[in-house]
């Protein structure tokens, strides 16, 4: 601004300074070549205006460039703010997404360990019910046994006391002496066969014995038997007759 200044100055000085002279020679009647008294101030005046308007132009071009560059780096910044940004979002997503997965799989592992141990228990339940079912039904079969013997053995009694009422030994039995038979009996007490199973050696001995088993038939108190016991115990009986006891 200074030199632009400075430059009009001088040419308004020399401006002045012409038209002085002119005057000057006009006073004293010097008659100047037409081409030097038009021309130059013509040619200064239009050199001034020149430079003013060069100056002018040449003024706003000297910072622009730092203005656009000011505004270049602006743009990047707020770009780079910007593109920072999205890339936190990202991020953020990113682990939000992640935690979300991982939160997923945690409750699915934990559902499949829920129904993993709640399968166990229910197994094992059952398991323990069967063991008690079982338990329970060697307790009531062993129970049953029991009495179903007990049962069988109060029958055998009555078969036991029938057939010594109805032995009589034989004169010619003697101590040592022994016969086993084998009853075959139908539920409703009749005998369906007698076999020999061990003769005492004795004909008559042998004959006594299938003499009071024919007497003592049939057993009718069998009966009242269950089913079972007599199919247990009385589908055959085996008996043994002695001079000194009868033994089933």
């Amino acid at each position: 601004m200074i030199a632009s200044a400075t430059s009009y100055s001088i040419a308004v000085v020399s401006s002045v300074a012409l038209h002085l002279l002119v005057i000057g020679a006009l006073l004293i009647n010097w008659q100047p070549k037409t081409e030097r008294t038009v021309v130059q101030p013509k040619y200064i005046q239009a050199e001034l205006v020149e430079l003013a308007a060069v100056q002018k132009q040449v003024e706003p071009s000297k910072n622009k460039p730092a203005v656009d560059k000011a505004a270049k780096r602006r743009e990047m910044e707020k770009r780079r703010i910007a593109e920072h940004k999205r890339a936190e979002q990202k991020k953020a997503e990113l682990r939000r997404i992640a935690q979300l997965k991982a939160e997923q799989e945690a409750q699915k592992k934990a559902e499949q360990q829920r129904r993993t141990l709640e399968e166990k228990q229910r197994q094992d339940e059952l398991q323990r019910q069967r063991r008690q079912a079982e338990q329970l039904r060697q307790q009531q079969a062993q129970a049953t046994a029991e009495a179903d013997r007990k049962s069988a053995n109060s029958y055998l009694q009555v078969i036991q006391k029938r057939l010594s009422q109805q032995w009589s030994r034989p004169a010619s039995a003697r101590s040592g002496m022994e016969t086993i038979i084998e009853l075959r009996l139908v539920p409703t007490g009749h005998i369906a066969g007698v076999r020999v199973v061990e003769s005492s050696g004795d004909e008559a001995f042998d004959r006594s014995v299938e003499n009071a088993v024919g007497k003592a038939a049939p057993f009718t108190e069998l009966q009242g038997m269950e089913p079972r016991v007599f199919n247990q115990y009385f589908r055959t009986v085996k008996v043994s007759f002695n001079p000194e006891d009868l033994r089933l």
